[in-house]
């Protein structure tokens, strides 16, 4: 005959156990969630903003202002296009990859910049892309988050030289 206590503190540890389960399934859900709503957001078309209409009785083409060269661009001093270095980890130090027009981060082999070697990268975890003479970053509902210069990001955010971005385990360093 098992003791009472005894048999109290199995019954708790299998309550505890159910309830771990109960929770790992839930965030397994609510992974795939994300990454079907991701999935979505990247086969929209993207986002545009409308051009502010001309004042009254001032001519369109005097009030267009040429747009601000794009960061992406091959500047005058042939330094080159933007690219993405590798920081860390240490074995993958210096890997550097060129940026698109748009370009997908994650372990998946169609991404741009592929990082098979980061098993906290998710298969596609991140997005960049040009728009308006300016270079974003938006992660795409990944499980471990993106980070730009150790802050998560939580909507599309500015990429700029010298910026640091985080996927998974992976440190990469916006440069040329």
């Amino acid at each position: 005959m098992i003791p009472e206590p005894l048999l109290q503190i199995l019954k708790y540890c299998l309550l505890a156990l159910l309830w771990l389960f109960f929770l790992r399934v839930l965030r397994a859900v609510w992974a795939e969630v994300k990454r079907s709503r991701a999935d979505q957001a990247e086969s929209a078309p993207p986002r545009r903003r409308a051009p502010a209409p001309a004042p009254a009785g001032e001519p369109v083409a005097h009030r267009a202002a040429p747009p601000p060269p794009s960061p992406w661009a091959r500047p005058e001093d042939g330094s080159g296009p933007l690219r993405l270095s590798v920081l860390e980890p240490p074995e993958h130090r210096g890997k550097t990859f060129e940026l698109a027009e748009e370009t997908t981060v994650g372990r998946g082999k169609e991404c741009g910049v592929a990082l098979p070697f980061d098993s906290f990268t998710s298969s596609r975890h991140a997005r960049l892309w040009r728009e308006d003479g300016q270079v974003w970053v938006e992660d795409l509902g990944s499980t471990n988050g993106t980070y730009l210069n150790k802050r998560r990001l939580t909507a599309p955010a500015t990429l700029a030289r010298g910026d640091r971005l985080q996927v998974g385990q992976t440190v990469l360093e916006v440069g040329r």
